[in-house]
């Protein structure tokens, strides 16, 4: 009687036991986005969003976009620029190209120079957020690369950026 009470017993203490829980979604830190787990998710046949490529993240934006005649970088696109390179931080096998380019002013050299500044100060600002070196390469474009083709001050301002390209894409 003694053993049938202990099964019962142990019987009743299993079945009323919880079962863990996986997560169905996980906070990704790094950039704010919100992604899938991998066993979480799988059966259901939704997979996980890639933040660089996810519309509602900040990192699907890749351009940085300068004043006239200039390569600072504005306080508007800052928040960018950090965000990318804390993603940089945690992927440290990460890599990406900064392409500097300028509107069709200024001579061929000119331009180029500025565009290499341009794409250099971007990863000055994404080393100092803590990004390292050996994940950022420079280029400039200068005028070579227009994103707009037209000829006024819309389009000039279009194309006065430095584009981030990670490695891959």
């Amino acid at each position: 009687m003694k053993a049938v009470s202990g099964f019962l017993l142990i019987s009743l203490l299993v079945a009323c036991s919880s079962k863990p829980t996986q997560p169905t979604a996980v906070e990704d830190r790094s950039v704010g986005a919100r992604t899938t787990t991998e066993s979480s998710k799988a059966g259901e046949g939704m997979p996980a969003l890639n933040p660089l490529t996810d519309p509602n993240n900040i990192l699907s934006k890749r351009s940085v976009h300068f004043d006239y005649d200039n390569y600072v970088v504005k306080n508007e696109y800052k928040p960018l620029v950090q965000s990318h390179a804390q993603y940089l931080r945690n992927h440290p096998n990460a890599k990406v190209l900064l392409q500097g380019h300028t509107d069709e002013r200024g001579s061929r050299e000119y331009n180029l120079g500025l565009g290499q500044r341009r794409a250099d100060s971007v990863r000055q600002a994404m080393a100092l957020s803590g990004a390292k070196e050996v994940q950022i390469e420079s280029v400039s474009m200068g005028e070579e690369k227009p994103r707009a083709a037209g000829h006024n001050e819309v389009s000039w301002a279009e194309n006065r950026r430095a584009d981030i390209r990670y490695q891959g894409e």
